[in-house]
């Protein structure tokens, strides 16, 4: 349960960033209002994750097997979005900073898929509840 946890936190983070820190950044930033609105469609992968979740379940890397492969290929590539949407400017380089904001919520989203199953393969059904 203990792992699942903090799975499961690590996978809200970035949701949070691209959901709420994003738009009080960019009013803090002097940002035209109908920007701020449309900055939430970077969190489409989330809505659509059910398309690629199907490869990742399919297709095993070949390091650290099917589950923690997948998840250290999302996880270093949210750690490098993650850093690029911080150096962004959303004033001065706002494509760069919308562009970084949708690679986080795919890798987010890629990571949110293996946690999700590796939870359904790693818990019982009873603990399935409380894991999620």
């Amino acid at each position: 349960m203990l792992v699942a946890l903090i799975m499961g936190f690590s996978c809200g983070l970035p949701l949070l960033l691209t959901m709420g820190v994003l738009q009080a950044w960019m009013k803090d930033e002097g940002m035209n209002l109908t920007l701020i609105g449309l900055i939430n469609l970077v969190q489409i992968p989330y809505t659509w994750k059910f398309i690629w979740a199907p490869l990742l379940d399919r297709y095993a890397l070949p390091f650290l097997g099917r589950r923690r492969g997948w998840l250290l290929v999302a996880q270093t590539a949210l750690m490098i979005s993650i850093s690029g949407l911080g150096y962004s400017n959303p004033l001065k380089h706002f494509w760069v900073m919308t562009l970084t904001a949708m690679l986080t919520a795919f890798f987010s989203a890629t990571q949110d898929i293996v946690v999700d199953a590796y939870r359904r393969e790693d818990l019982s059904d009873e603990e399935l509840g409380p894991g999620s």
